[in-house]
């Protein structure tokens, strides 16, 4: 099972959603850097649930621990340990249904591949390991700060209800992330955020689940991280985004749209101002031949609705091998958009961090 990411700057995640706890081995972070509980503590209680009537009602303080890797506030080179404890897990639910294969799920490809399989929660296969992700995250989000890299993510769009989004710069981004973490949906219009909790609370009072599109922002990344063929930046930007659970499709720049334009409409023209270059549009999404060419790298994410929903489904009893019903119970986001805002950021701090160190723009020791 590969529970590790990245190849200089990585991050190795374990736990179950269940178990005692979760947690992220963070290696290959550069030392001299100033890291302090309350920088990963930010991020996690922005993933933490329980925020509104949009999310579960599951109680997660998620208070991260630091075990190792810094000394007198600093990171020392050596592996950073995270432990996150989980305290209000309720496996009661999961028992009733511990045979039954849960629809849109992973049960099965999981009892397929291994044999046998954590019931509780979901186990390896939950939205909890994501507590993980967001924990490494909020060290490469500090790391790329201190280059000037920051990072800006919002809910674009759920149950079909589209945010309009302003032009965000390394000016006003410390604004713009007032305004999206001003409401409960994480998106960046205020009107649009009463429509999307609208839609949210219609699907959960039907039993039911609604997904959503996350658009990200990197700023401030230079001209020339990535490699040209099987380490490209857009690619690796994609496994990342791709291995969170729930995403079902990665757009860069213009996307799926690049499909339906002429190659006159497709292409951003060249130009220069105050003597550097840029690009006068930004269909490419900030990546060029696989590498940053200094403009916004632009990322949206496709969600699918939360798979646990309390309406009756057709399965099978796994066991038995035999048709069944189930309704799942327990505790489960009506939406998850909101919650996975962070975790996006997380996924696109650590490939940046990591191709920020592979190319020298980072470098492995901080300047004192």
């Amino acid at each position: 099972m590969s529970n590790t990411f990245g190849t200089i700057f990585r991050i190795t995640t374990w736990g179950e959603s269940h178990g005692p706890a979760v947690g992220c081995v963070v290696d290959g972070c550069p030392s001299g850097l100033a890291l302090s509980a309350g920088d990963i503590q930010k991020e996690l209680d922005r993933r933490s649930p329980g925020k509104g009537p949009v999310s579960t009602e599951r109680k997660e303080p998620d208070k991260v621990e630091i075990l190792s890797g810094i000394f007198e506030g600093k990171t020392i080179g050596t592996p950073i340990s995270l432990l996150i404890k989980n305290l209000d897990a309720d496996s009661s639910k999961y028992r009733e249904i511990k045979d039954l294969l849960r629809p849109g799920q992973a049960e099965y490809t999981y009892r397929e591949k291994y044999g046998v399989i954590d019931w509780k929660g979901g186990g390896r296969a939950s939205g909890r390991e994501t507590a993980s992700r967001v924990a490494g995250g909020a060290v490469a989000l500090k790391l790329l700060k201190t280059s000037g890299i920051e990072i800006v993510g919002y809910s674009k769009e759920i149950a079909g209800v589209n945010a309009d989004t302003p032009v965000i710069d390394l000016g006003n981004i410390e604004a713009i992330r007032k305004r999206i973490e001003s409401n409960n949906v994480r998106t960046t219009d205020p009107e649009s955020a009463e429509e999307m909790e609208h839609a949210i609370l219609a699907a959960k009072k039907e039993k039911d689940s609604v997904g959503g599109i996350i658009e990200a922002i990197a700023l401030g990344v230079p001209a020339g991280l990535g490699e040209p063929l099987f380490n490209k930046l857009s690619s690796d930007l994609a496994k990342a985004i791709m291995s969170i659970p729930a995403v079902k499709g990665v757009e860069i720049g213009a996307g799926f749209e690049a499909a339906r334009m002429r190659g006159s409409e497709a292409n951003d023209a060249f130009a220069i101002k105050k003597g550097a270059i840029y690009t006068t549009t930004n269909n490419a999404g900030g990546i060029l031949g696989g590498m940053s060419n200094g403009m916004p790298i632009i990322i949206r994410a496709a969600i699918k609705p939360t798979a646990s929903i309390a309406s009756v489904q057709k399965t099978i009893n796994y066991e038995k091998k035999k048709e069944s019903e189930i309704v799942v119970g327990g505790r489960h986001d009506p939406c998850i958009v909101p919650r996975a805002v962070p975790v996006v950021e997380a996924m696109i701090a650590l490939v940046l961090a990591d191709h920020s160190i592979m190319s020298g723009f980072i470098l492995r020791k901080l300047p004192a």
